[in-house]
């Protein structure tokens, strides 16, 4: 049974292709439509006007099945009595846009807003590659809230190369440790990558895109079952077309974005993310389509609700398997079905079915235990993000699936603190300066350093640059050392399995707090050693132990460059040869419930908040030497 507010829809198609009132305008309205084949019946027939929101194109090849899949989807809009319009969304593709199609989703934003115009505002929102889920959901969803539905395009076959399985992005990061190491030529490494992809679709390691799909999902804006099913696979078409006939139920129900997109709605998201080891990304991507709904969820709730949740999918890079075998297994139904069994997730959350999520699942099969852990015997325990502050930054996200044993036994095994690790800071200023300097004798970079990387923001890069999840000198990966710990205040590729503290806060073009060597300032004051103060969840400061925390770094003047006090611009103080700590964002029980960020009515074209805060950043930018 439909669950939307039941007023019906408005069909503005009427005054455009059939208003005897106004002939003139009526026949400038009419004319032009009919050019390409439509007929004046179809136009007048009162049927609702659905636009499809095509992101597949030659330049976005992760989403290009959508051109085919659009006919499905015409047709079930069509069977439904309603009329299909599809037009383009700008293209958005990671791998085409190197280290950054950030700034791509606020292009993205303008067309489905402008198409609005243009059809009677329902719509089929075509999804796959990363950024065009948030880009979908922010604009054509909670922007205007108007009845929406998400089809994703779905994931790739699974790769193989030499018997073994090549996933998306991952293969990648492991073939260049190979070829770090010497143990095979360029030309293999280019066969490798090949082998990754072998069909449409998008990344079937749970990288971004098939995350971000998952939590779409899991949010209650594609039907059950859509995230996983590989694109090639002929049910893909089967949900192209259930889809359609779905959005046209949808208008008569009036089912809006602000119906689904419930904090309750959040929290499942936050709940199947840390399940399914999904990407670092989706808790920037998850609060921003948050904020433009109008429902009050930061980086805070990732940490209270997630972060003691047990990972239960066994699929790349976190675990073994692609996306074929999670979509076998269950999908993300599978999933959310355990978490409610346990306890974990919201069952009265509405969904674009018109149903709840307990209803959605009543009729959900035991998923395949080889790829889908039981709750009671997951992969890992307390496997989901943990959020981090200190005097480094204010606040900054890990994800914790990735930590592998052998990255443990190195980094994390000391018995007097089991969660910490001391070492050298290796400052870079961009991912320039790394490439180039990484490997150079003279960095001094060993199995006890971390490499952290500045500029690298959404205003320092602009548009926060996936480039954290950077790999050790050569000399070390021939050593066997492949991985070291990473920080940034940029983000990183979810197909990494690097483990990375990532999205530091505030960033170093806005509020610098590392410096590399080469960027200090002529004659900064050497202040004595003063104690670190870390933040507290439950606010206000405290003194934080030596060794308190999940990572530690200690700079040295002749590799890593400065780490000043905290809450002073690292233009003016510096410590030479400071250890500081990093420590865990611990939850206050007892905080209050956060406040809406902004009414859910009817919001103002731009937040003030985040105007003014852009305003500072560039008066920063304007007076800072480094920027110089």
């Amino acid at each position: 049974m439909a669950k939307g507010n039941g007023s019906g829809p408005w069909l503005r198609s009427r005054g455009w292709f059939d208003d005897p009132a106004d002939p003139v305008m009526t026949a400038l309205y009419l004319e032009r439509y009919l050019n390409f084949g439509l007929t004046r019946e179809e136009l007048q027939s009162g049927r609702p006007i659905i636009g499809i929101a095509q992101t597949g194109s030659d330049l976005a090849p992760c989403n290009r099945h959508h051109v085919q899949l659009a006919s499905r989807v015409r047709d079930g809009i069509r069977d439904a009595s309603g009329m299909p319009l599809e037009f383009p969304i700008h293209p958005i593709q990671e791998s085409g846009k190197r280290s950054a199609a950030a700034l791509d989703p606020n292009l993205a934003h303008l067309s489905p807003r402008g198409a609005a115009r243009l059809t009677d505002r329902w719509r089929v929102l075509t999804t796959g590659c990363d950024k065009n889920t948030p880009a979908c959901l922010l604009t054509g969803a909670a922007t205007v809230n108007i009845p929406a539905i998400v089809l994703s395009v779905g994931p790739m076959l699974d790769g193989w190369w030499h018997a073994r399985l090549a996933g998306s992005g991952t293969v990648i990061w492991e073939a260049s440790r190979l070829h770090a190491k010497g143990e095979i030529t360029a030309e293999q490494f280019m066969q490798i990558a090949a082998s990754s992809a072998p069909s449409v679709g998008h990344c079937n390691t749970m990288g971004t895109a098939l995350s971000m799909n998952a939590l779409a999902e899991a949010l209650g804006m594609s039907l059950p079952g859509c995230a996983a099913i590989p694109a090639p696979y002929r049910e893909r078409g089967w949900m192209a077309y259930e889809t359609g006939r779905r959005i046209v139920a949808m208008v008569h129900e009036n089912l809006c974005p602000s119906d689904i997109m419930t904090r309750a709605a959040f929290e499942n998201v936050i709940a199947v993310a840390s399940a399914i080891g999904a990407s670092s990304n989706c808790p920037l991507h998850s609060i921003a389509i948050a904020r433009h709904m109008g429902v009050a969820v930061t980086i805070e709730d990732w940490q209270a609700i997630g972060a003691d949740l047990p990972l239960l999918v066994d699929c790349q890079p976190a675990g073994r398997f692609l996306g074929v075998r999670f979509h076998r297994a269950g999908g993300v139904p599978a999933v959310m079905r355990e978490l409610l069994h346990a306890g974990r997730l919201c069952g009265e959350a509405l969904t674009v079915t018109g149903r709840t999520v307990a209803e959605n699942l009543a009729a959900v099969a035991e998923p395949n235990r080889e790829v889908i852990r039981p709750f009671s015997a997951p992969l890992k325990e307390k496997a989901g993000f943990v959020v981090l502050s200190g005097n480094l930054f204010d606040n900054a996200v890990m994800k914790v699936s990735v930590i592998d044993p052998e990255f443990r036994a190195r980094f994390l095994s000391d018995p007097a603190s089991p969660d910490s690790f001391e070492g050298k800071a290796i400052v870079f200023e961009r991912p320039e300066d790394y490439h180039a300097r990484i490997d150079d004798p003279g960095l001094g970079v060993d199995e006890r350093s971390i490499l952290v990387i500045c500029n690298c923001g959404p205003v320092g890069y602009p548009g926060s640059a996936e480039v954290v999840n950077m790999q050790p000198p050569a000399a070390l990966i021939r050593r066997g050392v492949t991985a070291l710990p990473t920080m940034g205040d940029g983000r990183q590729s979810g197909t990494s399995g690097s483990r990375s503290i990532l999205n530091v806060s505030p960033e170093a073009a806005v509020g610098r707090r590392a410096r590399s060597p080469a960027h200090r300032r002529p004659g900064a004051d050497r202040s004595p050693r003063a104690p670190c103060r870390c933040a507290s969840a439950g606010g206000g400061t405290r003194r934080a132990p030596r060794r308190q925390g999940v990572a530690q770094a200690r700079t040295q003047d002749a590799v890593g460059g400065d780490l000043p006090l905290h809450g002073r611009p690292a233009r003016h103080r510096r410590l030479p040869r400071a250890c500081h700590t990093l420590s865990r964002h611990r939850h206050d029980a007892r905080r209050q419930p956060p406040q809406p960020l902004m009414p859910t009515a009817r919001r103002p074209s731009a937040d003030p908040a985040c105007v003014a805060r852009l305003a500072d950043a560039r008066r920063h930018l304007k007076a800072c030497p480094c920027a110089r």
